[in-house]
């Protein structure tokens, strides 16, 4: 081991204690679920319903929180800032970063679709942690940082008329407690959610407390257990705040339309009932199998979608970090490996696709090194500032240039994803592009079970949480399937930022049978020795890399 992977680790262990979050009830193993490797082993099936156990739970805590004065609190918030001329920003990282834009952009689709008046279109913003290029990339270590949220609330001008409502899983983000802090500074209301109990934070995290114990928060506890897959808080975490966040801004825009709210606790539960239904659950077996194979013969998959492309894009976006697959690239990146899976227009070119999808223009960072040193970032990131521009984020191209850079090999599928049938341009623009691809399969949501999803509300939000749960019991069946899951443990966790440093510990931890220190320096070492290889190779998990030496 080197000193310098020595002196890292022990700085961590010793200095960043604030980091370590083994205590949370998000980063816990759940019971529900603790040998989900071996149902899913067993038949994809019984894995299926293995995961959906536990989404029962946002069902219960969605229940108490609507009931609640806070959510009552949130949504008259909502109507009267945007009554007022004001905004509601919502911010967030990572999982919850995506999720304040996909509300944004739900939003600004209404407006466009003529159920809420257009002198409303810019009620709504959104800031998610480095930017919208996090949208499809993660940003390594960026939430790290409270200074870089504070920096994107000044970038808006947030100030007293504006309500920021911000959304942080485990309750402990500091890139989103930066958000929370500098619109306080400014005079916003502010509305802070999240899925631990909100005691057990303010007692163990001194950045947590600060916020739940201002009495200018309005604090909402989402809190509804360990995750289906443990430290996977892209899903029941992100879950519960999408319906809950999404309520808020649906009750919103019903009040602007002139109609009444729906009874949110019903239509979800309603929601999981079909989801848990026999044909709905081979469906999404049958699609895990599917993937399982195609990625197992070095296959890729590319998912093509319209209307719900920004929440297939988040999905599969985030199977990158949990599970070790390379990120999606550049078009001008011929050395890095290409994604597993990918997602495309057919129907639009790569800046009409996010024009489309988002009705504004891309809000992605242009930080420079100074700026970076200036925000207190250590010297490797500001001496190397990450290309995160609209420029690069064009580079990734999601509209309908290439397919053929998708369609190289025997297994690679095209893929549609739609909600009650694809539109005839979108079937036709599907059936040029799919021509060259070697296979093709074509996923409806209706046709799957889901009757209740016909039901057109203003922000179509159950239509948003259907595509959520599926694609999450997808994505994780079809690596738990494929080997990268261990009991209920991502063991294939990405160690980009200090919280999954602290993950990535606590697995080597409980799966290797070592002391968190012991373990802590294996994967520091483990990091360094992983950073020298060939970067045209796939990136290799340093969870498993301690694991296999173990």
């Amino acid at each position: 081991m080197s000193e310098k992977s020595k002196q890292a680790a022990l700085h961590f262990i010793e200095k960043e204690t604030q980091f370590h979050l083994g205590f949370l009830p998000t980063e816990q193993s759940n019971p529900l679920t603790k040998h989900l490797d071996k149902d899913f082993a067993e038949s994809a099936e019984k894995g299926v319903r293995t995961l959906q156990r536990v989404d029962r739970n946002v069902l219960t805590m969605g229940k108490r929180v609507f009931a609640g004065k806070e959510f009552r609190e949130l949504r008259e918030t909502v109507v009267s800032t945007m009554e007022c001329g004001g905004r509601v920003v919502f911010s967030g990282c990572g999982a919850t970063g995506r999720l304040s834009i996909l509300l944004e952009c739900m939003w600004r689709d209404a407006v466009q679709r003529g159920v809420i008046p257009a002198k409303y279109e810019n009620s709504v913003y959104s800031i998610m942690t480095g930017g919208d290029f996090a949208l499809i990339r993660s940003v390594e270590f960026f939430e790290d940082y409270a200074k870089f949220g504070a920096r994107q609330v000044a970038d808006l001008a947030l100030d007293a008329n504006d309500t920021l409502v911000a959304i942080t899983e485990g309750g402990e983000t500091s890139s989103v407690l930066g958000t929370v802090s500098e619109a306080l500074q400014r005079g916003c209301r502010v509305f802070l959610l999240f899925n631990n109990p909100a005691d057990l934070l303010a007692k163990h995290i001194e950045r947590s407390r600060a916020a739940i114990e201002d009495p200018r928060v309005c604090v909402l506890d989402l809190f509804c257990g360990p995750m289906a897959l443990a430290g996977s808080t892209r899903m029941q975490a992100t879950t519960s705040e999408q319906i809950v966040a999404g309520a808020a801004l649906e009750s919103a825009a019903c009040h602007f339309a002139g109609q009444e709210a729906p009874d949110y606790a019903s239509r979800f539960q309603t929601l999981l009932e079909e989801l848990e239904s026999a044909p709905c659950v081979k469906a999404i077996a049958d699609a895990i199998t599917f993937e399982a194979n195609v990625y197992r013969k070095e296959g890729k998959i590319t998912y093509f979608a319209d209307r719900f492309l920004l929440d297939v894009f988040t999905d599969t976006t985030e199977r990158s970090p949990t599970f070790m697959l390379p990120p999606f690239r550049r078009c001008d990146d011929t050395a890095s490996p290409r994604p597993w899976a990918f997602v495309k227009n057919p129907l639009y070119s790569t800046a009409e696709t996010w024009q489309h999808g988002m009705n504004r223009p891309l809000r992605c960072l242009d930080w420079t090194a100074a700026d970076l040193a200036s925000m207190g970032a250590p010297q490797e990131v500001a001496s190397r500032p990450p290309k995160i521009s609209s420029a690069d984020m064009l580079k990734i191209q999601v509209g309908n240039e290439n397919p053929e850079e998708r369609c190289t090999g025997p297994e690679d599928s095209a893929v549609l994803v739609t909600m009650c049938g694809a539109s005839p341009e979108l079937q036709g623009a599907f059936e040029r592009v799919a021509a060259g691809f070697p296979r093709k399969k074509e996923w409806d949501l209706l046709a799957c079970g889901l009757a209740s999803v016909q039901d057109e509300t203003p922000l179509e939000l159950m239509r948003h949480m259907a595509i959520k749960l599926f694609l999450n019991t997808l994505s994780t069946g079809t690596m738990a399937v494929l080997g990268r899951i261990t009991g209920n443990w991502m063991s294939w966790v990405d160690c980009t930022n200090k919280k999954l440093l602290d993950r990535g510990t606590r697995l080597v931890s409980e799966i290797g049978g070592i002391s968190y220190q012991e373990s802590c320096f294996r994967l520091f070492d483990a990091l360094e020795t992983i950073a020298q290889q060939n970067a045209t190779h796939e990136k290799i998990s340093a969870v498993q890399y301690v694991l296999s030496r173990l």
